[in-house]
Parts: C-alpha cells; sequence; structure tokens
C-alpha cells in the first residue's frame, strides 16, 4: 500500500525534466558561466601577466589588507556572536525580541549606507570625528575604518547559526551542569560549546566569506589609498576602471577561490552535521 502510495505522489517524468532543465540552465548561466568567464580572462594573456598582476605590490598589500580585516572580525565575531546567541536562547527579559531585531540590522540595511553611518560618526564633519582629531586619532580612511565596517556587516553571522541549535537543546544541559556543581565557565566551555561547535564553525565561515568579499561598506570608508586601505575588491575595481582588464580578473580569481574553498567547507560541514 505504501509503495502504490509513493508511486502516486512521484512526479511525472517531464515535469522532472523542465525542473532539472531550469535550475541547471539557471545556474549555468548566472554561476558557472561567470566563474568560467572571470579564469578565461584573468588567464587571457598567459601565466606570466597573471602572475605580475597577482604579485604586483598593490594587489600583495590589498590581501594583506583583506586578511587583515577578516582577521579581526570574525574572532570578533565569534565571541560576542556567541554572547548575543546564549543571552537571546537562555534568558528571557524584556526587550529580547528588540535585541534580535537589532542583530538583524546588518542584514537588512544596505551595506553603503552602512559605511556612511561610520563616516556620519567618525569623519572630518561627523558626531565624534573633531574630538577624535583633537586627541590625534583619525578613523575613517584607515584600516581601523575597513575593520569596523567589516565587522558591523559581519555580524549576524555567527549569531544567526548559533540560535536555531541553541533554540532546540534547550537549557536542560547547562542545568544539570549547574546541579552537578560546574561553575559558569565550566558549563560553557564543557556542555554549551562541545554541542554547537559545527553550527558555530559554520557560521565563522560564512562570516570570513563575507568579510573577504565585502565592497559596499568598505569601499565608502577606506578612501581607496593604494598600498594601505584597498583591499581585493577594492583594487579589482579600480584596477577594471584603469581598463587593466587581465589584473582585474586576476584579483577577481583569487576572491572566487575563496568563494570555492567556502563552499567545499560548506559542504564538509554540512555532511558532519547529518553525521
Amino acid at each position: 500500500m505504501s509503495q502504490l502510495r509513493s508511486k502516486a505522489q512521484r512526479d511525472p517524468w517531464w515535469i522532472q525534466l523542465i525542473a532539472f532543465t531550469v535550475t541547471f540552465g539557471f545556474l549555468g548561466i548566472v554561476v558557472v558561466v561567470p566563474i568560467v568567464s572571470v579564469f578565461a580572462n584573468a588567464f587571457g594573456k598567459g601565466f606570466g601577466a597573471y602572475w605580475a598582476a597577482i604579485s604586483h605590490p598593490d594587489t600583495l598589500a590589498a590581501f594583506r589588507m583583506t586578511v587583515l580585516a577578516a582577521a579581526c572580525a570574525v574572532p570578533f565575531n565569534a565571541v560576542c556572536g556567541f554572547a548575543a546567541a546564549w543571552l537571546v536562547t537562555k534568558f528571557r527579559f524584556r526587550g529580547r525580541d528588540f535585541l534580535m531585531s537589532l542583530i538583524d540590522i546588518p542584514f537588512s540595511v544596505s551595506p553603503v549606507i552602512s559605511g556612511l553611518v561610520f563616516v556620519l560618526l567618525f569623519g572630518a564633519q561627523g558626531w565624534f570625528g573633531p574630538q577624535l582629531e583633537a586627541l590625534g586619532i583619525r578613523i575613517i580612511f584607515t584600516p581601523v575604518a575597513i575593520v569596523l565596517a567589516t565587522v558591523f556587516v559581519t555580524f549576524p553571522f555567527v549569531t544567526r547559526e548559533l540560535i536555531p541549535i541553541m533554540v532546540e537543546q534547550g537549557v536542560q544541559a547547562e542545568e544539570a551542569a549547574v546541579m552537578l556543581g560546574a561553575s559558569g565557565w565550566n558549563t560553557i566551555w564543557r556542555v554549551t560549546l562541545p554541542s554547537i561547535k559545527w553550527a558555530l564553525l559554520y557560521g565563522l565561515i560564512l562570516c570570513n566569506a563575507r568579510a573577504m568579499g565585502e565592497f559596499g561598506a568598505v569601499s565608502v570608508v577606506s578612501g581607496h589609498i593604494r598600498g594601505e586601505t584597498n583591499t581585493l575588491p577594492l583594487h579589482a575595481e579600480i584596477l577594471y576602471n584603469e581598463y587593466d582588464f587581465t589584473g582585474a580578473f586576476a584579483v577577481a580569481s583569487l576572491l572566487t577561490l575563496v568563494a570555492g574553498v567556502t563552499v567545499v567547507l560548506k559542504m564538509w560541514l554540512e555532511r558532519k552535521v547529518r553525521r
């Protein structure tokens, strides 16, 4: 009876064919073709031109700036994202829904607007800019501004990956640990973190990918200073605007490789979670 029911519920072959054709056709046009185009243009003038583009001092400086922004944003969001998820899922308090809405703001606000907010706060004519400049501190158009903008736009990734898992697990394990005499710190390290480690790592991978590929917010606060405040996405844009297409696509290929590594790690983590 169950076999007859499953057979009756099976879609006709022509519906499956249409679904496969539309899905793979769409992915081929918007994913595969652009990726192939990036590498084809990057190596269009040979490996020598490609290597000259990615080993150029400006490219290396942009790569270091990108890695620095990600290296600062990912650990910060790991700690603060876990703290926010812990607060939201383990406690009930007034303003909890408002806090969850605040966590989602970087997702709902345009990255360009996020960058403008930092300019309004720390720019020369901003709220705190004159006071900071009087102390000899400059934030906008420096690596500090890039790190701040990157932290802001990537903050929700860790929290949003942890909240569903921590809600599903509840608080029983932590309460049992406390009743057995465990301190709050030991409870976090020995009970909570081991149970959410894969979700945390998944969120960190997504956070890192977004940090290295962020363009809008970083573009506003960086000043586009070559060798100092350019990241790889900004450097690729500058090269493209200067009609250095080989260099622009060579830099873009580096970001594409980062995206590829992210996808592989994502698939590996999903398989680990299923197991």
